[in-house]
């Protein structure tokens, strides 16, 4: 009887003395090279780029508006590397650069995500089948909580032997590989737009 009391008395004091520790896990909004070489004149232009920099651009403006952090993934690139106009990075904003398909590949990423007690992504960008699908597969096996915004990615027609696999197939099929490692969701349900 002593001993249940005693159980019951620390399980009460633990529980107590973990609800006075603040909550330090933190989400982070990851945008994957949105740059100018994705869109239209650009070296390697995408199948409707503008929309997908559209929705993520308002992903962005929540993130800023609500003081939560914002990473901006880039690939270095010999011309038009910049981050298109719609999300560019403002001041105090992380950027990295990478040479690698996958964004936490010698980039430091990881670290200062660890550094900054992040333990949810939230992931948008281009191109859905290569550095977006590597971040989110990435981050998943890290051990993040991921959520993919679909409709703020974009990607293109791609060529197998002598067929066309339409940007729109390589984008829904790979959003259905990715159901796996992430959330899945539009700009207006993260959002909460009715």
């Amino acid at each position: 009887m002593i001993r249940r009391i005693i159980y019951t008395m620390l399980f009460v004091l633990f529980a107590a003395a973990a609800e006075a520790i603040p909550d330090t896990t933190r989400v982070a909004l990851v945008i994957i090279d949105i740059q100018d070489f994705y869109f239209p004149g650009g070296k390697s232009e995408l199948v409707n780029p503008t929309p997908a920099a559209q929705n993520a651009a308002k992903v962005l403006e929540f993130f800023r508006n609500t003081q939560q952090l914002v990473v901006h993934v880039g690939h270095n690139a010999s011309e038009g590397q910049d981050f298109y106009s719609l999300v560019k990075p403002a001041d105090g904003e992380v950027v990295f650069m990478k040479s690698q398909v996958n964004a936490f590949v010698d980039t430091g990423l990881l670290e200062y995500l660890h550094g900054q007690q992040v333990s949810k992504l939230v992931i948008c960008g281009m191109q859905t089948h290569m550095c977006v699908e590597a971040a989110v597969r990435a981050a998943a096996d890290y051990g993040f909580k991921v959520t993919l915004i679909h409709d703020a990615c974009a990607t293109k027609d791609l060529k197998w032997d002598n067929e066309t696999i339409p940007a729109k197939m390589v984008h829904l099929s790979t959003l259905a590989t990715l159901r796996s490692y992430a959330k899945i969701m539009s700009t207006k349900e993260f959002l909460g737009v009715k």
